[in-house]
């Protein structure tokens, strides 16, 4: 059996499907799992550290406001890549072709269903994008995060089986939860705007730590600031004895068990991480058009499992109030942090992949 997972671009699309892949060989250890991605996107970075093949082709961002010339050279790419796409499942003969998301996904299914492959979507967000939402018309099979996606998909067969997390997340879930505070250890947050980083979020935890004055010294700060915006934090910070500042963390899950809160954007990757490992989030979502990242938050909010704080309307002194509150109250953390864990997905990895071999047999 031959498996290519195509997609990529941000961690929220390649580490679900890392997850598939490493389900995939654990159900069948001789099956060929291989990734297909662009050279741009971080898959190029994390796919061969992983250990899997990773075939390149050309695509674009079409979805660019204002930026006239680069969507025509993103639309130039889109029919090469889909041409190259062909090309690769002619030659490798995959029997099954899944789309994870990201630029690379929607020339490849639709070379994967022009070329008759069994194929199959994986649509994260309650609102799907626009590309899904077309594709779903011929590619029957999607699997589904949220019950909400259904309404907006044309596909017949749609299978709610959650987020897909990786086993060095998902055994996070038989633990109990690693509340630091608790421990003699200095109150722990963990800040991370996705793979790419927000400049948004990094200097809003940077004003706050730099004026907290004394208590800053009871925090450690874990702060993921993405390529584009680390020298600028790090200078910020002037060496700040309480705060590690990195660019990129490719080992989340170690990061995840020493924090206690959890200052971040709202995708479903995202979310789904932090109940696993029950660290408390304080989600500012994405502004978009759809609101879904919005949508992730307020199911955590209503459950009392989280926060919430919209972008325009932010509040610095709202921010330090919850912080400092959680920090005094490590009680209604512990609390908090049970709720979420009882939110965290399971098995959806290993659903999947079984559906996939399924459908491969039959």
């Amino acid at each position: 059996m031959k498996v290519f997972l195509a997609g990529g671009g941000t961690g929220g699309h390649i580490y679900p499907a890392l997850a598939i892949a490493e389900a995939l060989k654990k159900q069948i250890p001789e099956i060929q799992v291989e990734f297909v991605g662009t050279a741009a996107g971080l898959e190029s970075k994390i796919i061969p550290r992983e250990g899997y093949q990773l075939h390149l082709i050309q695509s674009g961002k079409l979805n660019m406001s204002g930026q006239f010339f680069q969507k025509i050279k993103s639309l130039i790419k889109v029919p090469l890549g889909i041409f190259q796409s062909i090309f690769l499942i002619l030659r490798h003969q995959p029997d099954f072709v899944i789309g994870v998301g990201g630029y690379v996904s929607a020339p490849f299914l639709l070379a994967a269903f022009l070329t008759g492959r069994r194929c199959a979507l994986w649509e994260p967000n309650a609102h799907p994008g626009m590309a899904n939402r077309i594709l779903s018309r011929w590619i029957h099979t999607v699997y589904i995060v949220f019950e909400e996606s259904k309404k907006y998909l044309k596909s017949t067969d749609n299978l709610l089986f959650g987020m897909p997390l990786r086993s060095q997340i998902t055994s996070a879930l038989t633990e109990s939860s690693n509340a630091t505070a608790s421990s003699g250890q200095p109150f722990t947050i963990l800040c991370f705007g996705g793979s790419q980083g927000s400049q948004f979020l990094n200097d809003q935890i940077s004003d706050l730590i730099l004026n907290l004055g004394d208590d800053a010294k009871k925090i450690r700060l874990i702060h993921q600031t993405g390529p584009r915006d680390f020298e600028r934090i790090q200078k910020k910070y002037q060496d700040h004895a309480s705060v590690e500042v990195k660019d990129y963390i490719y080992n989340m899950p170690d990061y995840y068990r020493q924090a206690d809160l959890l200052f971040c954007r709202g995708g479903a990757s995202t979310i789904s991480e932090a109940a696993a490992f029950g660290v408390v989030p304080i989600v500012v979502p994405l502004p978009a058009a759809d609101n879904h990242q919005q949508s992730n938050a307020e199911s955590l909010v209503g459950k009392n499992a989280g926060f919430m704080l919209i972008q325009k309307e932010f509040d610095a002194q709202q921010f330090k109030k919850i912080v400092t509150d959680l920090m005094q109250n490590k009680d209604k953390l512990r609390e908090m942090s049970k709720r979420l864990k009882e939110l965290a997905p399971r098995n959806a990895a290993e659903l999947i992949a079984a559906d996939i071999i399924k459908k491969i047999k039959n």
